[in-house]
């Protein structure tokens, strides 16, 4: 019988989406293994149909939080796993990798737990002047490592046949996609960058908007601000896998630095990160075989203020958004077909 592994990745979609590479190495390896994947409440249709994934175990932490953790701790221990792989830092995680009865428990040396672990990896994260940048995927297969090898796997998702027919509706003309959103206010492009983008455009183009139900005031505000271009807000109207294969067709991707981003990288569809208030060497970068990073190209001593970003800018110019040039995002769009 396989190994059985169980990867542990409860924070949000993007961390989630960077998880899967580890998935994608396991598999490579142990190709008989069970594998079961552990999220928070809200992302396990990542995960749909996912061809290597077993289990997906869900943790509601937003309500009953810690006796929802204790029934998953009875669950897990009952599995008997070889292997309880957690790629967080926080304590609740940890606790439960600790107590979880496997042979072998692996996380990092930032979790209050960790002492408890059988094995335990630094947490490497770049400084901005490293020659070279330690990516996510690679500081989540060092967990790994000595199971597989050095060479992280990229993310991948699986958007299925049903994915894919229902975003064909989209697809009969060349389109772009956006993302205009983001969680923080100073990782986000500005609506007026983003209408002022779509005016510039080259003729011959669709700009379909993407994002969360919370986008879609955003989205609406975005189209009626661009009333001559064909522009269609799909904000709150695709799942994460839809969104995905829609992806997947587009002639470039834009995108915040967030979780869009990582929906790119793991179907590797062509895309362009900018960059505001966060940069790139924080190790949170595109993936895919096509891809940009637009940023400021003014020196500012303020940026990066921060590692994920603020509610606002905490001088209140924004220069690291406002200083983006729109003809930045238009370079890398390549000619309509």
């Amino acid at each position: 019988m396989g190994k059985k592994i169980l990867v542990i990745q409860t924070a949000f979609i993007g961390d989630v989406i960077l998880a899967t590479g580890v998935i994608e190495k396991l598999h490579r390896f142990y190709p008989d293994a069970v594998i079961d994947f552990m999220v928070r409440k809200g992302n396990e249709s990542l995960l749909d149909g996912h061809p290597f994934v077993r289990t997906v175990i869900v943790w509601n932490k937003k309500k009953n939080k810690y006796s929802n953790l204790l029934k998953i701790l009875s669950q897990v221990r009952a599995e008997h796993y070889d292997y309880v792989i957690n790629l967080q830092r926080f304590a609740a995680t940890g606790l439960l990798t600790a107590f979880s009865g496997a042979k072998e428990t692996i996380g990092f040396d930032k979790n209050p737990w960790s002492f408890a672990f059988t094995r335990k990896i630094k947490h490497l994260v770049s400084n901005p002047n490293d020659i070279h940048i330690v990516h996510e995927i690679e500081r989540n297969n060092r967990l790994i490592e000595h199971l597989t090898d050095a060479a992280p796997a990229k993310p991948a998702l699986y958007p299925s046949i049903t994915d894919e027919a229902f975003v064909q509706q989209y697809q009969h003309f060349p389109y772009i996609c956006i993302a205009p959103a983001s969680v923080w206010f100073t990782k986000q492009y500005p609506k007026e960058k983003w209408i002022s983008f779509i005016h510039s455009l080259p003729p011959g183009y669709h700009v379909l908007l993407i994002g969360a139900p919370s986008d879609i005031s955003l989205g609406e505000e975005i189209c009626s601000g661009v009333p001559a271009h064909q522009t269609i807000n799909l904000a709150g109207k695709l799942s994460f896998l839809q969104s995905a294969a829609l992806l997947k067709g587009a002639a470039m991707n834009y995108v915040n630095d967030s979780a869009p981003m990582h929906l790119a990288s793991a179907v590797n569809a062509p895309v362009t990160a900018i960059y505001c208030s966060t940069i790139n060497a924080f190790g949170f970068g595109p993936l895919s075989d096509v891809r940009y990073v637009v940023e400021t190209q003014e020196p500012l001593d303020c940026r990066p203020c921060g590692l994920h970003g603020h509610a606002k800018c905490p001088l209140g110019h924004f220069k690291c958004a406002f200083t983006i040039r729109e003809s930045q995002l238009v370079d890398t769009l390549p000619p309509a077909k």
